[in-house]
């Protein structure tokens, strides 16, 4: 089963933390001094902050799986889509380590598919084919690095 799965980049862990908390009504499951991330059940999303990258906003989005079946589907997918596909199969990134790949929508959105393997004391081990930096927020592909989504909300909109 897919669970979907957003990284925002945040300017202060801890008030995000306590606000995220709150909205989902829910702790953190891993908490680390520039990370964060809630496995939530309702709805089935891995959401996770962090403080690495360099603007505030959604740096990607992505599909975490069960299982490396569901993971080779969704890579079938994307290379019968003709999507460009940066495959960094078994890599650490995000206190775990994975095997995951990385498209990019038309947009220059990061999308990124993983399947977890087992977590990892350390943010990274330097295992992955792009190394990422402080700017960085997880292990995106380099393009998308730094262009976070950055959804704007007006406060007097009355639409969705």
């Amino acid at each position: 089963m897919k669970r979907f799965h957003i990284h925002v980049h945040v300017d202060d862990l801890g008030k995000s933390v306590a606000f995220y908390s709150k909205l989902f009504a829910a702790e953190p499951t891993r908490v680390e001094s520039d990370y964060a991330k809630w496995m939530l059940d309702d709805p089935r999303i891995n959401f996770a902050i962090s403080t690495r990258g360099s603007a505030a906003g959604v740096d990607h989005l992505g599909f975490q799986v069960d299982d490396a079946a569901e993971l080779a589907e969704l890579k079938a997918r994307a290379e019968a889509a003709d999507m460009a596909l940066l495959d960094d199969g078994e890599t650490t990134c995000c206190y775990a380590r994975s095997d995951k790949h990385w498209i990019t929508d038309p947009q220059g959105i990061a999308w990124e598919h993983f399947h977890s393997l087992e977590n990892i004391p350390v943010f990274s081990e330097g295992k992955q084919k792009e190394v990422p930096t402080e700017s960085s927020a997880c292990c995106a592909p380099q393009a998308s690095r730094g262009k976070p989504v950055g959804i704007a909300v007006k406060s007097d909109s009355s639409c969705c």
